[in-house]
């Protein structure tokens, strides 16, 4: 499993309920959490085949600005 970590713009849990659906279509259902306390506002994602790309495009198109944090 690999634990990818985002730096998001996604700042209420309303809209995390309103991402719901397409991000348990995306990387599975109870596989990501946001942490919306966080000033980074982080979204992880624990997946063994998601794609960064794919998670940063679907916040992108849903209004969301969404980047990688790497080491």
């Amino acid at each position: 499993m690999e634990i990818l970590v985002f730096k998001t713009s996604v700042d209420s849990a309303d809209r995390v309920k309103m991402l719901k659906p397409a991000l348990d279509l995306a990387v599975g259902k109870g596989q990501w959490n946001f942490a919306l306390d966080d000033r980074d506002k982080i979204l992880r994602v624990v997946s063994s085949t998601a794609n960064p790309q794919t998670t940063i495009s679907l916040l992108i198109e849903n209004g969301f600005k969404c980047s990688e944090l790497t080491d």
